[in-house]
């Protein structure tokens, strides 16, 4: 590890090298940010290297050993779940449509207490490592786990395209590294601590990522509010007037039509519900109580977030849009794109040093994000795929350990790749088919394997594959890809709406429905059997070990 940390360093200076004799002449680097960004990188490090130390078994490695509290869990959740598209893409939206931004937040947020209270509780007794282990509780192991896992996969692998693409232009940007450099470095660190320090090391870089973003973001929101007065009619009206139109308002800018809006916010919804990286955090606590205490204390944290996005970009409105020192003359926008707003305003409210704060604070969400996505992606290939199907629940464990670091290897290998392929290509499908599949796949089978009796492996596995590949096809069908990267017209669109989660979720659950109760084999009797038990275990709190495994 003590090599490790020396190559990195000697890298990373090489690096920036590079990267100042690329951009001379072009950009003036922010050296306040890189000196924070290099303060968070090694801090960071230091505590893989602690966790490292602590890191001896399967359990250490995938849930922290069982031992994070529920206030931990909840600001590693938190941590976990404000990614850089939060921060920056919804006050960027806030800032570009005004008040119909905040869809994309209050979908999020709602996704919490509606789905996560009926999910967190059960989901801690009756699982181990992954979702899978609840879903194919009573069902087959090898076609639920397989699902499951390659459901997962694809869930994480966009994700990650969107992450690592994300936080090349964000870097470019921000601290004038070539765009192929900042791909490669965010990669080789997110490789570094799931690798050696696991959920325990990543546990702590999503805390302290959340404690950071939350400080940076609730001091933007005291001065833009210091500015007006502490009026929220003093701000909205300042919008206005610099808008020319109250338009910013009133809904209806980004989602015009109820099919559009009702889609969204299932797929933000549901697709919450069935986010791996996120389910996974709930096997970290000791018991369904701390999972109950991790939900509430990360719908306060997000909730609270949210709020301040929602007045960061209408802060961005008044302080940055008329600035010219913020603005490229020639295009009639800001330099670097509205998903900058919050970067020029952290630099209007708080100078250079604020600047290269909330830079380097941008820096550590996407590596906190990044390192939680590849974590479940790796534990989905060893636990799930590895052990409980190729092994059929006999795997060493010290091998499976082996197996989930290759994993991560190899994934932080792909996603640097993919990364670099994707750069100059459109990802909001990636990030909205992400969602869709979470919502078509992964929600309906574990929702459906905790409270309904009938559920068989004959449904399940249909029911799920269906929804899947509705929601990949529509996506490819839709306006984004079919539309604007194929044929650069979204008009010209097969299928209308951008966000296919009302159809493709409702193929899932009517297909899973109709597959289930059309079952009469004795394997479907047995699964209606082990319902029975798995609920006496769920109330009594005894984890499940898996009744049906051939």
């Amino acid at each position: 590890m003590n090599k490790i940390l020396l190559t990195l360093f000697l890298t990373l200076n090489s690096l920036l090298a590079s990267a100042d004799a690329g951009v001379s002449g072009q950009r003036e680097l922010n050296l306040a940010a890189i000196v924070m960004f290099l303060i968070f990188v090694f801090a960071t490090l230091g505590i893989t290297y602690w966790a490292a130390k602590r890191t001896k078994t399967a359990k250490d490695f995938y849930t922290a050993g069982g031992g994070i509290t529920g206030f931990q869990n909840g600001l590693a959740i938190a941590g976990d779940y404000m990614s850089a598209a939060s921060f920056l893409g919804i006050s960027g939206l806030v800032y570009l449509k005004g008040f119909d931004g905040l869809i994309y937040s209050i979908g999020f947020l709602v996704g919490w207490p509606v789905i996560l209270f009926l999910i967190a509780e059960q989901l801690r007794n009756l699982g181990k490592y992954t979702f899978a282990d609840v879903a194919s509780y009573r069902l087959r192991q090898t076609p639920i786990r397989t699902l499951a896992a390659f459901g997962s996969i694809a869930t994480v692998l966009l994700y990650l395209i969107a992450q690592m693409v994300g936080s090349g232009k964000l870097i470019q940007v921000l601290f004038g590294l070539p765009y192929e450099i900042a791909v490669i470095l965010v990669g080789i660190l997110m490789v570094l601590y799931v690798t050696f320090g696991g959920m325990l090391a990543t546990t702590w870089v999503q805390i302290i990522k959340a404690i950071l973003l939350l400080s940076g973001a609730t001091f933007m929101a005291y001065m833009i509010m210091d500015h007006v007065g502490f009026s929220f009619e003093t701000l909205f009206s300042d919008a206005i007037h610099i808008k020319g139109t109250d338009a910013i308002m009133s809904p209806g800018g980004l989602v015009s039509d109820p099919i559009s809006a009702i889609s969204l916010g299932i797929a933000l919804m549901f697709g919450t519900a069935g986010l791996p990286h996120i389910l996974m955090r709930f096997f970290t606590v000791s018991d369904a109580k701390e999972a109950r205490k991790s939900v509430f204390y990360a719908t306060g944290f997000i909730g609270y977030f949210y709020i301040l996005t929602f007045i960061i970009g209408f802060g961005a409105i008044v302080l940055v849009s008329t600035n010219p020192q913020y603005l490229d003359i020639a295009q009639g926008t800001l330099f670097g794109g509205n998903n900058m707003a919050a970067i020029h305003l952290s630099h209007a409210v708080g100078g250079d040093l604020f600047l290269g704060f909330i830079s380097a604070v941008a820096f550590a969400t996407i590596l906190a994000v990044v390192s939680g996505l590849t974590l479940a992606g790796a534990s989905a290939i060893s636990h799930d795929l590895y052990a409980n199907v190729f092994a059929r629940g006999v795997a060493d464990e010290m091998k499976e350990m082996r197996i989930s670091k290759y994993a991560t290897i190899a994934l932080g290998m792909l996603a640097i790749l993919l990364g670099i392929i994707f750069e100059n290509q459109n990802i909001a499908f990636m990030v909205g088919l992400a969602f869709a599949i979470a919502a078509s796949a992964n929600f309906p089978i574990l929702f459906l394997s905790m409270y309904w009796k009938k559920l068989t492996t004959r449904g399940a596995v249909i029911g799920g594959t269906l929804g899947l590949a509705t929601a990949i096809i529509l996506v490819l069908l839709g306006p984004i890809v079919w539309g604007e990267i194929i044929n650069g017209d979204a008009t010209k669109a097969i299928f209308p709406y951008k966000y296919p989660a009302l159809f493709s979720v409702s193929v899932a659950f009517i297909a899973i429905w109709f597959f289930s109760i059309t079952d009469k084999s004795e394997t479907a009797k047995e699964e209606i059997k082990a319902y029975e038990d798995q609920y006496v275990r769920s109330q009594t709190g005894i984890g499940a070990q898996g009744a049906i495994s051939h």
